[in-house]
């Protein structure tokens, strides 16, 4: 889910008042990691549709 800060508050409450429902807060790295894995996952599909250019795994290693 994509939920603005000031109202995932409220949503989050609403969960946890639902007995078939299990909430887990996460750290803000971990979140930070879930965000960057979806962005190589998206990226991952542009490749494959054609839409963006892949870079080889040596320039990738050239950069570093």
């Amino acid at each position: 889910m994509d939920i603005k800060d000031d109202k995932a508050i409220h949503l989050m409450e609403v969960l946890k008042s639902l007995p078939y429902v299990k909430t887990k807060t996460i750290s803000d790295e971990k979140a930070l990691i879930i965000e960057e894995i979806k962005e190589a996952v998206d990226n991952l599909n542009l490749v494959r549709q054609g839409k963006m250019k892949a870079r080889s795994a040596k320039d990738l290693l050239n950069d570093i």
